[in-house]
Order: C-alpha cells, then structure tokens, then sequence
C-alpha cells in the first residue's frame, strides 16, 4: 500500500470509531455534559479528572474528531505532492477537508442547539457523506493514478450506484426515528402492534411518530430488497469480478444482521449495546455499498473483458462503447460547446413536462396542510423543482450512456452527445450519477426523507426497471416503465404534505395512462427507427393498426380516471370542464387514429398531431387543477 492509501484507511477507521462514539454520546446524554465548543468548559480545554464520565465521552469524541481534520489535511497534502495530474484523487482529497470543516460546525451547531432532532440528523448525514467521501479515496487509490483507454460496460455501477444511494436514504430514515423519539412506539418487532400496517392515532405528534417507525421499517425493507437485486446483478458477472460479487454478498449478509439487531433494539427497550451495534452495522453497510459502487466503476476502466462475457456484465448494447464515436482527428471542442453537450445529455425539454405535473400536486396538497405559509410553499416548490430537474436529468444522462449503441443508428437521436463524439460515455454515466446523488441529497435536506426516497426510486425505476430489464425486451416496456415518469406529482405532494395521499396517487395513475397513447404516437411516427435499432417498440412488434387501437383503449382509461379524480379529490367546476372538454379533444383525435390506422401515411401524419396534443392536453389538464384549486382556496 501506498502512503496515500494507509492514511485513507486509517482515516476511515477512525470515523468509525468518531460515529460509535458519537452513538455512545448520546445513548447516555453526554452531548450536553460539555456545554462549550471546541473545549468543554470556558477557558479549559481539558476536563479535569475529577469530571463526570459524560463530560470525558464528549471531550474524547470532540477529540477524536480534532484528530480526524489533522488525518484529512495530511491527506489534501499527500494528494498535492503525489497526484497533482489526478484530479479525480486531487480534488476530492481536497474536499475531505472541507467536509470535515462542514461537521465540525455541524458539531458546535448541535451543542448550540441541545442536541436537537434535527441537529443530530444532520451531524449524522454529513458524517455518513464524509465516510463515503474517504471510503472513495480508498478505493479509487487502488486503481492506476491516470486511466486511459475504452471502458467496459458501466450497467453493474448504475445498479451498485442505486443500492449505496439506499442505504444511506435508509440512515436518514432511522435518524428521522430518533429525532422524533419514536424507537419504542411499537413494542414489538418485525410486526407493529401486532400488523403490517397499524392504525395511526389521531394526535398529530403521536401520529408523525408512528409515520417515522413505520416509514423506517418500510424503507429497510425496501432497500433489502435493492441490495439482493444488486447481488444478483453482480453474481451474473462472476466469473469476471469475483470480488465484486464475494463484497455484494458481504453487504446483503451485513444489512440482515443490522436488521435483527434494528430489531433487538425494540425487544431490548433500546439497550445501548443495540442501539451502537445498529448504527455501527449501518455505517458499514453505508461503507461496503459506497466502495462497491466506486469498484465497480474502475473495474470496468481498467480490467478488460473477455467478448464471450460482455452480455453477463451489459446485456444489448453492454460491451465497450459501441456506437461512441471516435474523437480522433476531430478539433477540440470549446467550453462552450462542452456545457451545451452536457446539457443535453439532461433532455431538457423531457424535464420541463415532468416539472409541470409537480407544481400543481404541490398546490393542491396545500388543502392537506392548512395555515401553510406561503413563503415556505415557495421555498419547498422551488427547492422541489430543482431536485426534480437534478433527477430527471441524472435519469436522461445514464439512459443516453446505455442507449448510446442503438441511438447511432437512429435518425432521431444520432446527433446526441454521445453518438457525437462530444462527450465521453464514462464522463456522461459519471455525470448522471453525480446529478442522481445531488438531487436526493438536496431533496433530504431542503424537504423531506419521503420526497428523496420517491425521487431515488424514480431514477432507479426508470435507469434500471425501464432501459436495462424492459426496453429492449417487450413492446409494454413504455406501459411499465412508465410508472417512472408519472412520480413527480406524487413527489410534489409528499414535498407539502410528508406522505402520499389517494388524490396523489390518482394524479400518478393519470400520468402513468397518459404515457401510452402519449408515446406510442411518436413511436408510430419514428417506427422505422426502432426497427432499425432492434428496439420492439409496440408499432414495430404488433404493427400500426393495433398501436392505433391500443393508443384509443388507453385513453378511455385516461380520460375515465380524469374524472375519477375529479370525485375523489373535490376538485371544482373549473377542473371538471377542463376534464370533460380536453377528454373529450383527445378521444376524437385518438378516435380518427383508430380509424385510419391501416393507412400507414394517414396513420403517421395522425399519430403526429395526436403526440402534440396530448403534451398539450397534460398542460392543460394541470394547469387546471392547480386554477381550481387556487380558485376554492380564495373562495374558502
């Protein structure tokens, strides 16, 4: 090992031991036993021996955390003298130091505060991101300073990626229990009360702390389910990365001990051997995902892979970079031109529709919390639609990187970035993960755990469920995958409100009928493209005919929930004839569709006009009940 890597691993080790300390802080209320920062008392820094055993806990957990900068600017020093021609080792070296800075403030800021709820929180987040940071200086350290060169396939990092964002959403989760001293509301474990789904009392504060236990509970079992798929993803590439498989294994076998220790912390009445061991278990389980995500990614820069295999580690289009390009012999391309590229990979113009679905299921989640003050709606709809352009432009960006060999050979799409040759396939995956990581990072900070996991699972969805398992595999791939572009309303809702409610899901079954007809009318029109690409797309599988008739079936169904929602949600008369009129706009157009679908020309020329109006008809449609429900809020 180098000098730069027994530091890196000597400095996350004693994160580690700062984050046991800091569990062992505050299982015996020691936080506040030294009510001074950075020392103990005004004017002493170190306690006397005669002091209390809590003031020596917080003194030598302060301590170690003093000892933790030192290891991060040594660090920052080593990367300037050895890797000043490696930016990826050289700058986030950099950055550990001022994270550590960030959690040291973080820290005083806690004291200041009593260690409240939300305070701890976030001490724990920010420590969670600096193990992450340092456990990516380890690993990537062990990977050649500079990489040149093709790249395997990325698809097993996209996976990896997804379950390391898990589990730290699930940290967050289970330090939202703490803050909100919910740990014991149920008194048994795996059940609740005795259920799966207990009834949650009508007191507010009782009730937001029954919502965190069960959220958490929930979540755990979610991600359980994350981190096996990742280790069934990672077994198909064996015989390539045993390593990688032998750590997806270790981290599935260390989350199911977290768990029953998570559960022995309820039969123990929070023991504080349990509640150390739990927190322990998670930041290594946190550690092991993170450095699984980072190897796989350099694994597949640097360790080249056999022909015969390029399907275990891809699947279609998951060898090296087919259909990159080449940027030999072109001119270097000006910043300028960089940032549009980079840009592009985002599909703006796909962002700026999901963004109009999420506005109005924030306004009329306003009618679930009353007295909300306008400033904070703003602030929670601007922060939301920010995370929300991060995250659909992390999706986009990956979704070009794994369709970069079928978008070459369609006329569409051949002039992206990636057919283009203006952007590096391992720089565009790097890019969409980056964004992914921000925006569910963001989205847990300025709103709420339960918007960042619906974001998280909007990206997962649509990267893992819809371009690598579904697209290039059944002509319903647009109907299922379609589940991920219909998310941003019920994230828009559980940004006001903290949960998702029936109007929510309502708005999602809407948009998710709406994908179909919406769809499939481009794919008519750009039927010869799909074939070409081999993607089988309904038009190209089942012909024009019966994409006609399915583009009518799904928007009866539309238009039907439209209506639906107009009972369930109380919506008023300006929300009813906007569904009534625009409804009835769609089913003539998908109706003359229908009828001319034999005629290829006709049916193309049809199918243009209906995927027009139907980007119209959701504008229109939501723009609708965001008026109606403004206009009954005045009223009232």
């Amino acid at each position: 090992m180098t000098r730069f890597q027994r530091l890196a691993a000597a400095t996350v080790a004693t994160v580690f031991l700062l984050v046991t300390l800091g569990v062992i802080v505050r299982v015996t209320q020691s936080g506040v036993a030294c009510p001074h920062w950075p020392g103990c008392f005004e004017g002493q820094f170190l306690p006397s021996l005669s002091s209390d055993y809590h003031v020596w806990l917080e003194w030598i957990h302060r301590t170690v955390a003093a000892i933790i900068g030192f290891e991060a600017l040594a660090l920052a020093c080593i990367a300037v003298a050895d890797f000043r021609r490696s930016p990826s080792i050289l700058w986030p070296a950099l950055g550990s130091v001022v994270l550590v800075g960030f959690q040291a403030w973080l820290g005083q800021e806690t004291v200041r505060l009593g260690n409240s709820g939300p305070s701890v929180t976030a001490h724990l987040a920010a420590a969670m991101a600096l193990v992450g940071l340092l456990v990516y200086l380890l690993v990537r350290a062990a990977y050649p300073a500079r990489i040149t060169g093709p790249s395997g396939s990325q698809r097993f990092t996209l996976i990896a990626a997804f379950g390391a964002a898990a589990t730290f959403v699930v940290l967050l989760f289970g330090s939202n229990v703490t803050a909100n001293d919910a740990a014991l509301v149920f008194p048994d474990w795996p059940l609740m009360n005795g259920t799966l789904l207990p009834a949650i009392p009508a007191d507010p504060g009782v009730a937001a702390m029954y919502a965190a236990h069960e959220l958490h509970r929930y979540v755990a079992a979610l991600v359980l389910v994350i981190l096996a798929g990742v280790w069934f993803a990672a077994r198909r590439m064996e015989r390539v990365h045993p390593r990688l498989v032998r750590l997806a294994g270790i981290i599935v076998l260390a989350y199911l001990l977290q768990a029953l220790v998570g559960g022995l912390q309820v039969l123990t009445t929070l023991a504080p051997w349990t509640l150390t061991l739990h927190v322990a278990l998670g930041a290594a389980v946190w550690a092991l995902a993170a450095a699984l995500g980072i190897a796989a990614y350099y694994e597949a820069r640097t360790v080249s892979i056999p022909a015969g295999l390029a399907g275990a580690t891809g699947g279609p289009g998951g060898g090296r970079d087919a259909g990159a390009g080449s940027a030999e012999g072109q001119p270097r391309a000006s910043t300028g031109d960089t940032i549009r590229a980079y840009i592009a990979l985002t599909k703006p113009r796909i962002i700026e529709l999901l963004l109009v679905t999420t506005v109005p299921a924030m306004v009329l989640a306003t009618r679930e919390v009353p007295g909300l003050p306008v400033l904070d709606w703003l602030r929670l709809t601007v922060w939301t639609l920010v995370c929300g352009t991060l995250a659909a432009g992390s999706a986009n960006a990956i979704n070009q990187y794994l369709e970069r060999d079928i978008d070459v050979l369609m006329n569409r799409t051949r002039r992206r970035p990636l057919p283009a040759s203006q952007v590096s396939p391992e720089n565009a995956v790097a890019f969409g993960i980056v964004l992914g990581a921000v925006s569910v990072g963001l989205m847990a900070w300025a709103v709420n755990l339960v918007a960042a996991l619906l974001t998280l699972l909007a990206i997962g969805f649509y990267v893992v469920v819809y371009t690598m398992l579904l697209k290039r595999t059944t002509p319903q791939n647009i109907v299922i995958g379609g589940a991920a572009g219909a998310l941003p309303p019920v994230i828009g809702w559980a940004a006001v409100t903290g949960n998702i409610g029936v109007p929510a899901v309502l708005l999602f079954l809407i948009v998710f009928y709406w994908t179909p007809p919406h769809f499939w009318a481009l794919a008519l029109r750009i039927r010869r493209d799909y074939a070409a690409a081999g993607v089988p797309m309904l038009p190209v599988v089942r012909g024009i005919a019966e994409t006609s008739r399915q583009i009518g079936l799904y928007t009866i169904l539309l238009v039907a929930l439209t209506l639906v929602f107009a009972v369930v949600a109380r919506m008023g008369p300006v929300y009813v004839a906007a569904a009534v009129i625009l409804g009835a706009m769609f089913l003539w157009r998908a109706w003359v569709l229908w009828r001319q679908g034999i005629a290829p020309e006709e049916s193309t020329a049809q199918a243009v006009r209906l995927y027009r109006w139907s980007i119209t008809y959701l504008t229109l449609l939501f723009a609708a009940v965001a008026i109606d429900t403004l206009v009954r809020l005045n009223v009232a």
